[in-house]
């Protein structure tokens, strides 16, 4: 039987941009619509936040990093026409991270408690903590599977599972939360969770039948596979399994532990600044939640952009390592320099877009509470950063450089530590620190992770059509968005100027990219339609 043709790098990235939009869209339509609804608000953002950023912490230690560690091995594995390998270091790979899943769930749901209190000086945000506890098993064994057909280029895995759960997500978190309206926003926040939990079960579902769906391909690849002799025995695989994973999970764990080392300073330095404002424990809690629950919903926004970008850092992960593995070092350089570039081209107009359009997108999406746009546009630099860091760290994965992504971030955690411990609590500074510390984080980190890039990769990066050339038409497009809005508000309402500036603002921005110059004629044709754009820029 012939060997099934391997998807190409584009139809990988364009899988997982598909999948991750929507996962992403489906995130932030059920985060807009709970928040709006009645006693969930601020308040409820702020515990379903506490509890999410230490549930995360936990998922990067038992899953974050394993997609993209297995997807590594295991595309060395088949690039040496290895699927035996390959295979083994899928079985050895799902025994080992569901102990370890295990072990984080169990330690999630009995520790709730101890962390609610000592860490986030939030009693209530326990609720959360409890009901996600079971996913990160589910999640753990999933990520194996995700990695397996990822290492094998065969995106469908993760993108449809991911999807999927996502799809559930949303439409059993916004139902238990709509059932649920009027109780205490500690509670509605523990509903919310809930559905996460739901849904990561019925994703491994999905998940375990996809294997078995694909059971005769793998069977096939086996048998015909030479039979190479295995030197290493089990216990030594998992130990090569670790050493590749814990490295590449490390920077989501700092990431994750950056987090939530920054809402418990947050919390505690809005304590201090309110200490002389506000008398009572209990009023002070709910102070500070609140302030926190603003600065996560302006999060979930900033996160938008980065969903279309990770699929460049997903997919450079096993492609890198493949043609390093064969000494294909022109296609390696190739393929870092067109995602640094699509990268910039997305993230770029988001960032600026977002600063132009802060209150009338918090006015349009949470009507019942749409302060927070201030906070909205000092994190809006932290789009551009993100983006690139998230290239960058695939690339540098790729390549086995899997302790940068990890110290790029800790310094700028460290960085965002201090400036959290001095400026929130200023009483005139409050909330508005925690964005200067952000700002100062992504930026530390992706300089720092550019430079080890650039020094053991060799690549051409031209700063005029990479940089300069993207900034101009991005401010043409920031004038344009601004004008469409101030003129059609007085008459057609922010709703519908918002939206029709957002739609005016990607055609000039599409329209400058293209007169600019910004693709070469080779990088457009790797692009979507590539064809018929080559043709249309001509």
């Amino acid at each position: 039987m012939p060997e099934k043709k391997k998807p190409s790098f584009m139809t990988n990235v364009l899988t997982i941009i598909f999948s991750q939009v929507v996962v992403k869209l489906l995130g932030f339509a059920y985060r807009m619509v709970i928040t709006n609804v009645p006693g969930f608000g601020n308040a409820g953002n702020g515990y379903y936040n506490y509890g999410f950023q230490i549930y995360t912490l936990l998922l990067a230690l038992s899953s974050v990093g394993i997609p993209n560690a297995i997807s590594k091995l295991v595309s060395e594995k088949c690039a040496l026409n290895n699927y035996r390998g390959a295979l083994r270091i899928f079985k050895i790979s799902l025994a080992l991270f569901a102990i370890i899943g295990g072990a984080c769930s169990f330690a999630l749901f009995f520790g709730a408690d101890f962390i609610s209190v000592y860490i986030f000086n939030a009693s209530k945000a326990a609720y959360s903590m409890r009901v996600l506890a079971p996913s990160i098993f589910f999640v753990s064994v999933s990520s194996v599977i995700r990695g397996f057909f990822m290492g094998q280029h065969n995106a469908k895995a993760t993108s449809t599972s991911q999807m999927l759960e996502q799809l559930l997500k949303s439409v059993t978190t916004i139902v238990i939360v709509m059932c649920m309206t009027g109780q205490a926003p500690e509670y509605m926040a523990a509903g919310a969770t809930l559905g996460t939990t739901i849904s990561t079960v019925l994703s491994l579902m999905y998940l375990l039948g996809f294997c078995k769906a694909h059971g005769r391909e793998i069977k096939e690849k086996y048998n015909s596979a030479p039979e190479l002799k295995e030197k290493q025995s089990a216990l030594s695989v998992a130990k090569t399994i670790l050493w590749v994973s814990i490295p590449i999970s490390l920077g989501s764990i700092v990431t994750s532990l950056n987090r939530v080392l920054d809402i418990a300073t947050v919390n505690r330095g809005l304590y201090k600044a309110f200490a002389g404002l506000i008398s009572g424990a209990e009023a002070l809690e709910n102070n500070a939640v609140t302030l926190s629950g603003i600065l996560s919903k302006t999060d979930v926004l900033i996160n938008l952009p980065l969903a279309i970008n990770i699929a460049f850092a997903t997919v450079l992960v096993p492609t890198i390592a493949g043609a390093l593995a064969v000494k294909d070092y022109d296609t390696a350089a190739r393929r870092v320099t067109f995602s640094l570039l699509t990268s910039i081209v997305i993230a770029m107009p988001c960032a600026a877009g977002y600063a132009v359009l802060a209150e009338p997108i918090l006015k349009m999406i949470y009507p019942a509470v749409s302060d927070g746009a201030l906070l909205f546009i000092m994190l809006t630099p932290t789009v551009f950063f993100s983006a690139m860091s998230q290239t960058i760290y695939g690339s540098l994965q790729g390549m086995g450089k899997i302790f940068v992504p990890a110290i790029s971030i800790l310094c700028g955690g460290a960085v965002k530590l201090i400036a959290n411990l001095v400026l929130i609590p200023i009483p005139e500074i409050n909330i508005y620190g925690a964005p200067v510390g952000s700002v100062l984080c992504q930026g530390i980190a992706f300089f720092i992770s550019f430079a080890v890039l650039r020094k053991n990769l060799p690549m051409k990066i031209p700063y005029l059509r990479y940089y300069l050339r993207p900034a101009v038409c991005t401010a043409v497009m920031s004038g344009a968005v601004w004008a469409v809005h101030h003129f059609a508000r007085p008459f057609a309402g922010n709703t519908v100027a918002t939206l029709c500036s957002i739609v005016v603002g990607v055609a000039v921005y599409f329209a400058a990219i293209l007169v600019m110059r910004v693709f070469t004629a080779d990088e457009l044709a790797m692009l979507p339609f590539g064809n018929r754009l080559k043709k249309f820029a001509k």
